[in-house]
């Protein structure tokens, strides 16, 4: 299992538009073989910025690769550098390889 995720630091006063973006964008990750779930997580709220995390779930680091070179990937990030940048700074990329899973039962 692999885990990528980006954290981006967001002003308070573009929290909403923020989360919006995200809740109407259409990711066709759906569409990758090996991708498994999608979460974006709202954080902390410190010194006027809210930290946000996306985090995706594959079953290996090479499917994730796969979504990167791919012509869902290049379509899902078509607006990105469009319109009003709602977070500070670049996204911050952290990708994992699990080495112990425990589910509930």
């Amino acid at each position: 299992m692999y885990l990528a995720m980006n954290r981006f630091t967001v002003p308070v006063e573009n929290a909403e538009g923020f989360e919006q973006l995200w809740l109407s964008r259409d990711s066709k990750l759906h569409e990758m073989p090996g991708f498994r779930e999608f979460h974006m997580l709202r954080g902390p709220e410190e010194d006027g910025h809210v930290l946000y995390a996306s985090h995706t779930v594959w079953d290996s680091e090479e499917t994730f690769r796969d979504w990167t070179r791919s012509e869902q990937f290049r379509s899902a990030h078509a607006r990105a550098g469009s319109g009003t940048r709602l977070h500070a700074g670049a996204p911050k990329f952290e990708g994992f390889t699990a080495i112990q899973h425990i589910a509930a039962e």
